[in-house]
């Protein structure tokens, strides 16, 4: 692989992937406060990320045949124009109509973004390196989140909505970086070996193959997605929540990024069983803290799953591009972040309705045990038989 396209190629996406991630990070938590603020109930709040999420997960399974037919730069341009022109549309109006429909349009945009991205990682990196690749991506998405998601709703309630949804317009800037990126990847020595690759296993084989780390990858974001959303109702206290929630996403970051490299070095799939298990021990920490209203036991748990959370993004995104050839990046990026997003919906959901019949400590605990049931499938993997090159 040439070494002058990388280094073109990689400051491109990093560049548009953490825009387009600071935008989405800002109004997670600030859309459904803007609902709640033109006159929305809990149920309608709920709806806003929910729908974001929904069409997310279904734009997701699209993005394969967008690229294939528009390219690389093109798509990923449109998909940051889709999530970033909403925000500015929020302004305009608190109607939940509205902000559902633009949530939704939001979603499209996200839905290319997140395949898309994790997509070109592969195309940019080599075998030997691409755990360290898949950190340096995961970390401009990280970064964002971890000063953004965690104060976005304190800005808005203290400073002000408009301010909020300027942040969340700063995909737009990233177009550029999106067409710098499709010129690298269409210059790139690779760019039409796949058209001339020999038939390899059937797309519908290659998606089994995929499950086992998407359900990996479920385990773990049902548990931190459950805490990201109803952190700020587990812990009444701004003044203790929001410093677990920013310690969840900073060790999410650092984790993610440190454990591409020694994925590297000693292979991913050794270090899968010890991050189950560490998730399960983080939230369930994380639950007697809710339960005892312990702050050191919270903070504990969200070093813990927060960890947890970032090193299985790693390592379950480059065991999924290593089970496939370059034909299938796109489907292995896809399937992966359907996981992922799929994870955060259920936990969001499963949590929401277990804690309204008991509490949040129940619920919690449940998300632990599905994180357990994952365990047995880090005993089912069998060595790639062809990597992405």
């Amino acid at each position: 692989m040439s070494s002058v396209w990388t280094a073109r190629g990689m400051p491109s996406l990093l560049w548009a992937t953490f825009l387009g991630f600071s935008g989405f990070a800002v109004l997670l938590p600030v859309a459904p406060l803007w609902a709640v603020h033109g006159g929305a109930d809990e149920g309608g709040a709920g709806l806003v990320n929910g729908v974001l999420l929904l069409v997310t997960v279904l734009t997701q399974f699209s993005v394969p045949a967008l690229l294939g037919r528009f390219g690389w730069g093109p798509t990923l341009a449109a998909g940051l124009v889709l999530l970033g022109a909403p925000s500015l549309g929020l302004i305009a109006t608190d109607s939940l109509a509205t902000i559902l429909g633009l949530s939704a349009v939001r979603g499209v945009g996200f839905g290319i973004l997140t395949v898309t991205g994790s997509a070109a990682v592969a195309e940019l990196s080599d075998p030997s390196t691409r755990g360290k690749a898949v950190g340096a991506y995961g970390l401009s998405i990280a970064g964002p989140q971890v000063v953004l998601l965690p104060l976005g709703s304190w800005v808005a309630e203290t400073v002000g909505f408009t301010l909020v949804f300027a942040v969340g317009a700063l995909p737009l800037l990233g177009v550029p970086a999106a067409l710098a990126l499709g010129r690298a990847l269409q210059a790139s020595p690779q760019h039409d070996e796949v058209a001339d690759a020999p038939d390899g296993p059937s797309t519908p084989r290659v998606a089994l193959t995929l499950l086992r780390p998407m359900v990996l990858l479920v385990g773990v974001t049902i548990a931190g997605g459950a805490v990201l959303t109803f952190g700020p109702q587990m812990v009444r206290d701004p003044a203790v929540v929001i410093p677990a929630l920013a310690l969840l996403e900073l060790m999410a970051a650092i984790l993610r990024w440190w454990i591409g490299g020694v994925a590297d070095r000693y292979g991913a799939e050794r270090f899968v069983a010890p991050f189950v298990v560490l998730t399960v021990v983080g939230v369930s920490a994380i639950a007697w803290a809710v339960h005892v209203q312990s702050v050191p036991l919270l903070l504990l748990g969200a070093v813990l799953l927060g960890s947890a959370y970032g090193a299985l993004q790693n390592l379950t995104l480059v065991i999924s591009f290593a089970a496939v050839t370059r034909r299938h990046i796109g489907l292995a990026s896809s399937i992966w972040n359907v996981g992922f997003d799929l994870g955060t919906a259920v936990g969001s959901v499963t949590v929401g309705a277990i804690a309204v019949r008991y509490d949040f400590s129940v619920a919690l605990l449940v998300t632990a045990a599905f994180a357990l049931l994952t365990l047995p499938l880090t005993l089912l993997h069998r060595p790639a038989r062809r990597p992405v090159t």
